[in-house]
């Protein structure tokens, strides 16, 4: 499954730093999840989601 995270993030000025403090996860947790090495967990994608004002649908691109 690729995500939407780094392209949304980038579009609403967040750095990773910023995205993980906001989502109590680290910088490398972040960097992780928008190179399509790691699948959040259901509670952090809906953190994610919050935070970039979105919804967890058009986070996640499945393929």
């Amino acid at each position: 499954m690729e995500n939407r995270i780094k392209e949304i993030r980038k579009d609403k000025g967040i750095s990773q730093e910023q995205l993980a403090a906001a989502c109590s996860v680290s910088r490398q947790t972040i960097n992780a999840i928008e190179n399509n090495k790691y699948d959040p967990t259901l509670n952090l994608a809906f953190k994610l989601a919050k935070v970039l004002g979105t919804s967890v649908d058009s986070l996640f691109i499945s393929i």
